[in-house]
């Protein structure tokens, strides 16, 4: 046993399960890379007021989540908490907005770190794929990440997903509802902290899931009832396309999220086989993000979706993958100069493209054969000095128990052809 353990709220991912996770991360991606997006891959570390501008200085995830540190040099560094900083970042710092081909399309997948408590659903260390467009204000825009996504579940088998949807207006019509709710909440009775946090962003006190808040709030103004023109114009049009693909989703006028810098379209995948923490993925549009971290005005939007979250989602509903074997030909050599020649030929398979293992060790007939079963491989190799005399292997099919001699030269072509036919 190690002395040494994962820290706590912390997962290591190992086969077979592993493979699970890979599989969730290239399907989420697979619609992206088919619609213009090209991968971005951040530091997993930043300047701490990259995100207390950027993810706002009074949510929970700067305030009480954020694994901050000071360097040997005197830097305020955190590790990421979010995508979304980091990429608009990105893309601000090698001036990929200046390239003239805009919207700036972006997919990543990468590691994400929040100090919370854990429990099942929610980590301290957990996987995102997530997807930005920046330099555009369109509502077929949010209208494609959200489709894109919800592809993406579908690709995997889900289904009892739900899509939230609402406005959070402009810097037009959200001034006017942000001093109406704080006029409403400064007449309840909330802790000092909640109060404060009404001040800096009420609408953060909206996404409280505390039921003692939650009773209070009942009657709260409704941001729907202040959107501007040009607000409800643009949400009713993302609906409109939504409902023209067939995207089933639910008007949810308490949806705010959890990051200050969400501006009109805001969205949000759930799943009810998950308790507490349904939300598997969201995201929305940022109109004014790129000005809060120094850049030129950049209307952009997209989302993130929790790898670890999708996979107990597959869970929840009962979804297998249909995951491919790891290793199609396993050899088993007995004696030196069948190691030498097998040895050779593995190599030639996998240049050839086949995915192929070795009995490695000196191990008898009967452990490599155990070694062979246990790698889901569905030919074996076998070949000692009476078969090398004859310039033969045998070839065993593992799901039918055939086995034939085929000569050592051909049994790279034979193979290919056999795994061909199976595809």
């Amino acid at each position: 046993m190690s002395t040494f353990q994962a820290p706590k709220g912390t997962y290591d991912l190992l086969p077979p399960d592993s493979a699970t996770y890979l599989a969730v991360r290239d399907a989420i991606s697979t619609p992206l890379r088919n619609s213009g997006y090209g991968y971005v891959e951040t530091p997993g570390f930043e300047n701490v007021e990259l995100f207390a501008r950027g993810v706002g200085e009074s949510t929970d995830i700067v305030t009480k989540e954020m694994y901050a540190f000071e360097t040997k040099g005197g830097d305020r560094l955190a590790l990421r908490p979010e995508g979304t900083a980091s990429v608009l970042r990105a893309a601000l710092e090698a001036n990929l907005h200046k390239a003239g081909n805009l919207p700036v399309k972006l997919w990543y997948s990468g590691s994400y770190y929040r100090y919370e408590r854990p429990q099942k659903g929610r980590y301290r260390h957990f996987s995102q794929v997530g997807a930005e467009a920046i330099g555009a204000e369109d509502p077929a825009l949010d209208a494609e990440l959200i489709i894109l996504a919800d592809q993406a579940y579908r690709s995997l088998g889900l289904r009892d997903f739900r899509i939230l949807l609402n406005s959070l207006g402009d810097k037009e019509c959200r001034p006017v509802y942000r001093a109406a709710l704080q006029d409403f909440l400064r007449g309840l009775d909330l802790d000092e902290d909640t109060l404060r946090r009404a001040e800096i962003n009420p609408l953060r006190v909206l996404d409280d899931k505390r039921p003692e808040v939650q009773k209070q709030l009942v009657g709260a103004p409704s941001l729907r009832d202040y959107l501007c023109d040009g607000c409800k114009a643009y949400h009713e049009q993302v609906r409109e396309l939504l409902a023209a693909e067939g995207v089933a989703y639910e008007d949810d006028e308490k949806l705010v999220r959890g990051l200050d810098y969400y501006t009109r379209t805001t969205f949000e995948f759930v799943h009810d086989g998950l308790g507490s923490q349904s939300a598997v993925g969201g995201g929305g549009r940022y109109d004014g993000l790129s000005e809060m971290i120094g850049g030129p005005s950049l209307p952009s939007v997209g989302w993130a979706l929790g790898v670890d979250r999708t996979v107990l989602a597959l869970e929840a509903e009962g979804v297998e993958l249909e995951l491919p074997s790891t290793t199609s030909v396993f050899a088993v050599p007995l004696g030196d100069e069948a190691r030498r020649v097998l040895f050779s030929k593995v190599t030639e398979l996998r240049r050839a493209g086949v995915s192929a293992d070795f009995s490695y060790g000196g191990k008898g007939l009967k452990g490599a054969m155990k070694n062979a079963n246990r790698s889901g491989a569905r030919f074996t190799i076998v070949a000692g000095e009476r078969d090398l005399a004859e310039g033969v292997v045998q070839l065993k099919d593992m799901e039918s128990g055939e086995q034939d001699a085929v000569a050592v030269d051909e049994i790279v072509a034979v193979l290919k052809a056999k795994l061909a036919k199976l595809a």
